[in-house]
């Protein structure tokens, strides 16, 4: 599902907390979003799209559609990998993402949608700002002036 080799993935690594488990000692479910969240602000970051510059462009990016898949459940002091790759950026930021352990084991993976809003208006923008469609295309073809 993820392509570590392509210039839109980021990752992070991290071990699992206690505050994250569940009774039954494994990650709780709703924990996992905040592991996505953390491999998705790198890659924005990387894009010089991070969070301050969403907010300069005057647009938010809330998440709007969410689906995961578990696979493998976490455990406390696991060390995980967790990527995300920017699938789609025209209109809405379309992100996969794929949480692995030590072992190489794909344990979650997942899908996020995200569209752009008006920070001050909160009301849907129809497509990207040019910032980051330049962003991308930097990204894709280095050497280029990332105007298309």
């Amino acid at each position: 599902m993820i392509d570590s080799d392509s210039p839109l993935t980021a990752s992070c690594q991290l071990s699992i907390p206690f505050n994250d488990l569940d009774p039954a000692g494994v990650v709780w479910h709703g924990r996992y979003l905040k592991y996505f969240e953390c491999a998705r602000a790198r890659l924005m970051d990387e894009l010089g799209y991070g969070y301050p510059e969403m907010q300069d462009s005057g647009l938010l990016w809330p998440v709007v559609d969410l689906n995961v898949s578990y696979r493998k459940p976490l455990r406390l002091n696991e060390k995980i990998v967790v990527a995300a790759t920017l699938r789609e950026w025209e209109f809405r930021l379309t992100v996969d993402h794929e949480i692995t352990n030590e072992s190489g084991e794909r344990c979650v993976t997942a899908t996020t949608v995200q569209v752009p809003v008006f920070l001050e208006t909160m009301e849907i923008c129809l497509g990207a700002p040019q910032r980051l469609m330049d962003n991308i295309e930097r990204k894709l073809h280095p050497g280029s002036n990332g105007t298309g």
